[in-house]
């Protein structure tokens, strides 16, 4: 089992900027890929950001790529969203989740409990 327990959302204006984390506790050793999901009220689930543990490559959705950047510290187990030039559509909660497998676009298996980020215009 692997937990995982977001940090970091807030309140900010737009234009301001927010950088989530993750700690990742538990069977680590297992997890390929970790990313970042959000879902806004009344909105789908979407995939912002994913990276590979082992690599470090990275992928980001078209609507946050020059703005967001997704990192790990393997040592800290941690992972991080550095979210700048935020927009009020930016505003939904933000899940940290794992995968066991190296796809980043695959089932995760883990996930947290969520932090709510919300950008005021």
């Amino acid at each position: 089992q692997v937990q995982l327990v977001e940090s970091g959302g807030g309140l900010v204006q737009a234009g301001g900027s927010l950088r989530l984390s993750c700690a990742a506790s538990g069977s680590i050793f297992s997890i390929k890929v970790m990313g970042w999901y959000r879902q806004a009220p009344g909105k789908e689930r979407e995939l912002v950001a994913a990276i590979s543990i082992g690599g470090g490559s990275t992928w980001s959705t078209d609507s946050v790529k020059g703005r967001f950047t997704i990192s790990r510290d393997n040592a800290k187990n941690t992972l991080y969203l550095q979210m700048n030039s935020l927009k009020p559509e930016d505003t939904a909660m933000y899940y940290c989740a794992a995968s066991s497998n190296t796809y980043y676009r695959g089932e995760y298996d883990y996930w947290g409990q969520g932090t709510q980020v919300t950008v005021s215009s």
